[in-house]
């Protein structure tokens, strides 16, 4: 398994919204999104530019159905 990259939530939310996800809403820094089907939801916390803890970025990639390998594809394009 890939080592888990270190990325923002601003960064994350960006990436996840170029791959097709969409949000729904936002109540205060923290964004609500979901996927094209409407399945697959969660919530990114953005504080600026500070970086995700390991724990929570690794629940957001499971809420989504996402792999690490999947994240480091996206951070290369």
């Amino acid at each position: 398994m890939p080592k888990l990259p270190v990325v923002s939530g601003k960064k994350l939310y960006n990436l996840l919204i170029k791959a097709g996800f969409a949000e729904i809403r936002r109540r205060g820094s923290h964004v609500f999104i979901e996927s094209e089907n409407g399945k697959l939801r969660t919530v990114i916390p953005i504080h600026g530019n500070e970086d995700l803890g390991r724990g929570l970025l690794k629940k957001i990639l499971t809420d989504l159905e996402l792999e690490v390998a999947d994240l480091l594809k996206m951070l290369k394009e």
